[in-house]
């Protein structure tokens, strides 16, 4: 099986994770996906392809005893962002027009929109009917783990024992939360979850969740004179004492944002959902405590309790723990180079699981999958960056050996 026909059928599967749920897999329907896996990897000869009780799947391609044993990690779920339910997957030969995808409600994947598309004049694009996601993020990274897995058992030779774990609820931030670490049993691992060719990931953000509740006192307007609290007001002012270039529409490369995701209002309560990110940890230490400070001063202004601040650590930048070990990045690159793909060393402006497991003992950094475009409706991927990724996953299995 080619890895775009995997790849298609992966996309079948909704799996979409729900950040509200407190159940490990956070949605049940990403088991189905996972059990689907297991009965594939078994077919192809993993024998000990199994789920665990969290819709974590795990397997082993047995290879040289002697080279270090290697895992490749990718997560089942899609982003809650984009709706991933009965996603109409097709292959479109890119010659530089852009792509109608969507002929009824006249929905266009334009190259005016998406700049990064002028690199796949030529290529077989895999794109969506414009009405939801596509789910390379990170299916596109199980079929290309998969096929190099299936090719190299097919071709025979020496390379380096392999170790698969597929996540769930990665894009919620849950995705390591309950790795079996311990039975992986890998002396370092790559992470398949990156983005466009070349891609070769070991920094990433600092992350942090903030929950901003305000409370109001709600009395009829006709007689609100010093006595009605609107809290939706005062959420607005939260969010305007935020640094307006510190958003993420005007941020890029190392720079670091707080992002508003959600917002909820009554008079009498109302609540700001953000993100928090930053590759530098102090200035991801400073961006927390300047919610600290906007709710304290709030606090002084309205009364003490009129605002709550909850703030959550999420993951770290996984480059302190890379560093010691940059001879998986140097192997990374050989493979890349043995492969004809040129490396881009980009600092991630998100996170991947590797971050956790870095920081848990599995040095993990992120290698590409050839996504673009990912959480939208207009998310593709090309073929041939597929196939390419699939060579280099097997040139560092093999090249482990010599």
């Amino acid at each position: 099986m080619t890895v775009s026909q995997r790849f298609l059928n992966y996309v079948s599967f909704d799996t979409q994770s729900d950040d509200r749920s407190e159940s490990c897999p956070s949605t049940p329907k990403q088991k189905l996906l996972g059990a689907y896996l297991v009965e594939e990897m078994q077919s192809m000869g993993i024998a000990d392809a199994y789920i665990d009780e969290n819709g974590y799947v795990y397997g082993t391609v047995k290879g040289t005893e002697a080279a270090p044993v290697i895992g490749l990690i990718a997560h089942m779920d899609t982003a809650p962002d984009c709706s991933g339910e009965n996603v109409k997957a097709r292959i479109v030969e890119y010659t530089g027009e852009d792509v109608l995808l969507n002929e009824e409600k006249g929905i266009w994947l334009s190259a005016a929109d998406y700049p990064a598309l002028k690199h796949h004049v030529g290529k077989h694009l895999i794109v969506t009917d414009g009405t939801t996601l596509l789910g390379a993020d990170d299916k596109a990274g199980i079929a290309e783990i998969l096929t190099a897995a299936q090719e190299l058992m097919a071709e025979g030779g020496e390379y380096a024992t392999l170790r698969i774990g597929f996540t769930p609820d990665e894009e919620i931030g849950r995705g390591a939360d309950r790795f079996n670490l311990k039975d992986f049993g890998a002396d370092y691992a790559y992470t398949v979850d990156g983005g466009s060719l070349g891609e070769l990931e070991y920094e990433n953000f600092n992350a942090a969740s903030a929950l901003v509740t305000v409370h109001g006192r709600n009395v009829h307007p006709g007689s609100a004179k010093n006595i009605m609290i609107n809290s939706q007001h005062i959420a607005m002012e939260f969010h305007s004492l935020l640094p307006v270039q510190g958003r993420p529409e005007y941020t890029e490369g190392y720079e670091g944002f707080s992002h508003l995701c959600e917002m909820h209002g009554e008079v009498e309560k109302s609540t700001l959902e953000y993100i928090i990110r930053d590759h530098n940890m102090d200035k991801f230490l400073a961006r927390k405590a300047d919610f600290e400070n906007i709710c304290a001063f709030l606090n002084k202004k309205y009364g003490e309790g009129t605002v709550e601040l909850q703030l959550k650590d999420s993951y770290y930048n996984m480059k302190g723990k890379i560093e010691p070990v940059m001879h998986i990045i140097d192997a990374a690159k050989k493979a890349m180079a043995d492969a004809g793909v040129t490396p881009k060393e980009v600092p991630i402006r998100g996170g991947t699981d590797g971050a956790r497991l870095s920081y848990e003992g599995l040095p993990c950094p992120n290698l590409f999958t050839g996504g673009e475009n990912f959480h939208g409706r207009f998310e593709y991927i090309p073929v041939e960056d597929m196939e390419a990724s699939v060579r280099v996953l097997k040139n560092i299995l093999r090249n482990a050996v010599n």
